[in-house]
């Protein structure tokens, strides 16, 4: 049987191998070569050493957007994960209709994310037209407009992760804590939230890299608007290289930086509470 699977290892691997080297590898590293380089297409690309990062770091809108951003990130990152894990809790108790519950709210997550920007912004619009604005009159407006979508999107999937994690608790460790005289929240914060690192592992990953790299709902809501003032990297980027003449290689500088800042800080994300899973 192993040596069966050692045969057709490579028949089996070698179409999602080439796939992966055509689709992700081959244009991640000439998208490197090109933020080293002035051009308005691959084929005309000229060495400029680092000419398009000083650009990129001398832009205030990209700065702004990545401030923007970062503040965004923890806002989110933290609601969402707190707001599901409470949902999650709840949903665990046995309460009647719990499979009805969990149904309504993971199905914002299959909404794609222009249809749901541009839904919540009819939405967000309605509620405001009572104070006479809209979501683009203020950056705050906008800024709440993102977290509230944000969170609307991804509480249900997180909740569903969640709810795993609280599932897969041994019973005899509950039983052995209610024996014991723990309370709830003695139970909740003793038992329960230790033994669900691995949940708040995915959970805050997925939630971290997600709000970092938000650009459908960002387009779509606000589109950055008023001025440039709600625009989030993401989409920095897109307009930094399609909008902006002559700024190919800059916006391509913006979008390397980009990949190294969101993979480090989600792997220092992973490293740390990886750690607690190890120590609980």
């Amino acid at each position: 049987m192993q040596k069966s699977y050692r045969r057709y290892f490579p028949v089996f691997a070698l179409p999602t191998c080439v796939a992966f080297l055509i689709a992700f590898l081959a244009p991640f590293l000439m998208g490197i070569v090109l933020s080293f380089c002035r051009f308005t297409t691959v084929v005309d690309a000229r060495f400029v050493g680092l000419e398009n990062y000083l650009r990129a770091f001398g832009d205030g809108e990209f700065l702004h957007a990545f401030g923007f951003t970062a503040l965004f990130t923890v806002v989110a990152v933290v609601t969402i994960n707190v707001l599901a894990f409470a949902l999650a809790y709840i949903l665990t108790r046995g309460i009647r209709g719990t499979n009805l519950f969990r149904t309504v709210f993971f199905m914002p997550n299959l909404i794609g994310g222009i249809v749901l920007g541009y839904i919540w912004q009819l939405l967000l619009n309605g509620v405001l037209a009572r104070i006479g604005v809209t979501i683009t009159a203020d950056p705050k407006y906008g800024f709440m407009g993102l977290v509230i979508l944000m969170n609307w999107q991804m509480i249900g999937y997180m909740m569903i992760i969640y709810i795993a994690g609280i599932q897969n608790i041994p019973g005899d460790v509950m039983e052995a804590a209610r024996i014991d005289g723990a309370s709830r929240a003695q139970t909740l914060f003793r038992i329960t939230i230790p033994m669900v690192m691995p949940s708040v592992t995915i959970c805050l990953f997925l939630t971290l890299t997600n709000s970092f790299k938000l650009f459908d709902q960002n387009l779509a809501l606000t589109a950055g608007a008023p001025g440039k003032s709600t625009e989030m990297l993401a989409l920095n980027i897109y307009s930094t290289f399609y909008g902006r003449n002559g700024w190919e290689g800059a916006g391509q500088a913006k979008a390397v930086v980009f990949f190294l800042v969101v993979a480090l800080i989600s792997l220092t994300q992973l490293y740390l509470t990886r750690m607690r899973e190890v120590e609980n």
